[in-house]
């Protein structure tokens, strides 16, 4: 999200949902999924982090006095204000040389499909784009309801292509940690790790079947096209999963 220089493509005020200030979101390049940023939050934010945020705030207003379990959060917008204002809340990071329920840096270090915490220890679970990252997603989200509470939620974004009716598997992973690539490779950024993270699915409209079929979570995906809270991009969905 570097464009220092990079002429002004887009710039209009509004409210932003994750500093609650009155902001304008200005972005230097069309691609407004990573660049249009509220300019008043911490670390600046994009449009997938204030949907989540507006989401959190409306379906659990009272989460700075909840538990909150955060994977892989990112050190800016949502992220930032979660840990700094939720007594309650655990960032994990997964990396492949630290066991599993040990710290480093401040994080946790948890593996979504195998962890590590006791089972209803959460009000909240939070992930932005990690889900196309995962080998298993079933089984990271069975893990996911398995460490809720009930009624616990978990509200989380992850790439939903709208030309696709069914979820692609891109890459496999054998017993040995051999990965397949079953299409060309691809790779997002990752907070943790320069190399990036390997995109393992490209999910489609079946994404809250797939849920279903793989958990007892109610499901809902949100849309947004919001000019006034600065949700206005591409895969900008939020998933939202109700253990009942």
């Amino acid at each position: 999200m570097t464009n220092a220089g990079r002429p002004v493509v887009a710039s209009w005020a509004g409210r932003c949902p994750i500093c609650e200030q009155d902001t304008v979101f200005e972005a230097r390049h069309p691609w407004f999924r990573d660049h249009l940023i509220c300019q008043t939050c911490p670390g600046g934010s994009i449009p997938r982090e204030r949907a989540v945020m507006q989401v959190i705030r409306e379906l659990k207003p009272n989460w700075k006095a909840r538990s909150i379990h955060e994977s892989s959060p990112v050190g800016r917008g949502a992220s930032v204000v979660l840990a700094r204002d939720c007594a309650g809340y655990v960032a994990t990071q997964f990396y492949a040389d630290v066991p599993r329920g040990t710290y480093r840096d401040g994080a946790r270090c948890e593996d979504l499909e195998q962890q590590t915490f006791d089972d209803e220890s959460f009000d909240l679970v939070v992930t932005q784009d990690v889900m196309e990252h995962i080998f298993h997603p079933d089984r990271a989200y069975r893990e996911i309801w398995r460490t809720l509470k009930p009624g616990g939620l978990y509200i989380h974004t992850t790439p939903i292509y709208k030309d696709r009716v069914t979820t692609e598997r891109r890459a496999a992973i054998e017993p040995d940690g051999t990965v397949i690539h079953l299409a060309e490779p691809e790779y997002h950024g990752n907070p943790v790790d320069p190399k990036g993270s390997l995109v393992t699915f490209h999910y489609g409209y079946d994404l809250a079947d797939l849920i279903a079929e793989w958990t007892s979570f109610d499901v809902e995906i949100r849309r947004f096209h919001q000019h006034s809270s600065g949700i206005v991009a591409e895969f900008s969905e939020v998933i939202v999963c109700r253990k009942v």
